[in-house]
């Protein structure tokens, strides 16, 4: 089987049910090997996913938003960060914040996207891998490609997909959720171990451990990451009071490369722990809230070999 379709039909309004006739006519048209699933639960892609795998696809395409893509890329990996075969990852994005795709290159439109996956150009992009811990204390293990966050993020996160994106747009929905979690948040102190090196947080207000420049719904975070660099940056907003709000919020939105102020600074490490703090121990990563502190990031044993447009 050349290429396998995880299809979620619910992204952004059934974006995703709306182009399925016209990618199985194409695909039809042009004699293309494959198959396909639909999804019901984003847990249904990463299995999918898994089993494309397994049965060997030359690639396993995530057709959705940045959570189904999520989904997708931890179908292609075990618990020790190992890939679990030799397929390809293919997006064609029909969500609603296309951050995988703005960072690596691939078209947002579900039409040229289709057509740069059949040309098939790849390059190696590394994953980070991430242990975390669900509402019962139950230790997981799981993978992001864009961007994990602690403190205002899963609020964020979960604000946004309730429905504000689809009214407000994608930016302004994320930027409307930012105002009204920063309303309620209290903030608390963070440590972080970064690359054995305790940091402490003061009045953590969120910090983003990330690969890609693209991270949220227009948040753009100028960095020196290659796509294979075994680094992750970390971006930390804290101490927010009225006077620095505006700045905070103008440095992480400009894209421009992040100056070390009292309230925000910016560094690189492989290997990020987390400690559990007093409140606010929700993690987010790519889009979607998936669980708690204390938690341990660094980059995947293996790349991912992804296909985008060519250079």
């Amino acid at each position: 089987m050349d290429y396998f379709f995880i299809i979620n039909p619910g992204s952004r309004h059934r974006g995703g049910a709306r182009f399925i006739p016209a990618l199985l006519k194409t695909l039809q048209i042009r004699r293309i090997d494959f198959d396909f699933r639909i999804t019901e639960t984003l847990q249904d892609a990463c299995r999918f996913s898994r089993e494309a795998n397994l049965k060997g696809a030359a690639v396993v395409v995530a057709v959705g938003g940045d959570g189904t893509i999520n989904q997708v890329i931890n179908g292609f990996y075990d618990d020790d960060g190992k890939r679990i075969s030799s397929s390809k990852l293919g997006v064609i994005h029909t969500g609603t914040s296309p951050d995988f795709c703005r960072s690596y290159g691939i078209p947002t439109q579900p039409e040229l996207a289709l057509e740069a996956l059949l040309r098939g150009f790849t390059q190696e992009v590394s994953v980070a891998r991430i242990e975390y811990h669900d509402q019962s204390g139950s230790s997981r293990r799981g993978y992001f490609a864009c961007c994990a966050s602690f403190g205002l993020g899963a609020q964020v996160a979960r604000a946004a997909n309730s429905g504000l994106r689809n009214i407000l747009g994608d930016t302004l929905g994320t930027f409307a959720s930012i105002l009204l979690a920063l309303g309620r948040y209290k903030a608390s102190d963070l440590v972080l171990h970064c690359d054995g090196n305790p940091v402490v947080i003061e009045r953590n207000f969120n910090t983003f451990i990330g690969k890609t420049a693209w991270i949220a719904s227009g948040l753009k975070v100028a960095h020196e990451l290659a796509c294979d660099d075994k680094r992750l940056y970390i971006l930390t907003v804290k101490k927010i009071n009225i006077h620095n709000l505006v700045p905070a919020l103008r440095a992480i939105y400009s894209g421009k490369a992040i100056r070390k102020q009292d309230y925000i600074t910016f560094c690189y490490a492989q290997t990020i722990e987390i400690q559990q703090g007093s409140i606010n121990n929700e993690i987010e990563f790519d889009g979607d809230p998936q669980g708690y502190l204390p938690c341990r990031i660094s980059v995947a044993a293996d790349p991912l070999e992804v296909i985008t447009h060519e250079l």
